[in-house]
């Protein structure tokens, strides 16, 4: 594992632990050469799924664009790092689930609202605006009380 920062070859392992969700390890590594600390995470690689774009591409499912979604709906909230990538890991896990391979933006969007909703009110707003490109103010509204009707049924 290369160092971020110095991009020295030569790492060690302070600290491993399997992540809340169970699917991937967290690492805490320390460059033998500068000496600054980072986290990697180590999961298993499956089968390759594929996400179908609203306009009918198809591009590779990534991790990584699921996760600066949800930060930044979460931006200067109340959220830790480890609860958005369980949120990643439950979304990843759902799809695996379906039992496709290919999966439309639609169904995705869906699974991480549904996990938003059950951590962060604002967040969830936020996504939704985004996620369904709101246009007026009674669609901020209607979200709201979706978000609610759900809050009674948990």
């Amino acid at each position: 594992m290369k160092c971020p920062f110095c991009k020295e070859s030569e790492t060690k392992v302070l600290d491993s632990r399997l992540t809340p969700e169970m699917h991937s390890i967290r690492r805490r590594r320390e460059c033998i050469d500068c000496e600054k600390r980072f986290t990697t995470y180590e999961r298993m690689e499956l089968e390759e799924l594929t996400v179908v774009k609203r306009d009918g591409r198809r591009e590779p499912f990534s991790r990584e664009k699921i996760l600066k979604g949800i930060m930044r709906a979460c931006e200067k909230r109340p959220v830790k790092r480890e609860e958005l990538e369980g949120i990643v890991g439950f979304v990843e896990n759902a799809i695996r689930q379906t039992g496709k391979n290919e999966l439309k933006t639609s169904r995705i969007g869906e699974f991480i609202m549904q996990e938003l909703a059950k951590i962060d009110d604002v967040a969830y707003v936020r996504f939704a605006s985004v996620y369904r490109k709101f246009k007026h103010a009674d669609q901020f509204v209607h979200a709201i009380k979706l978000l609610k009707k759900m809050e009674v049924v948990q």
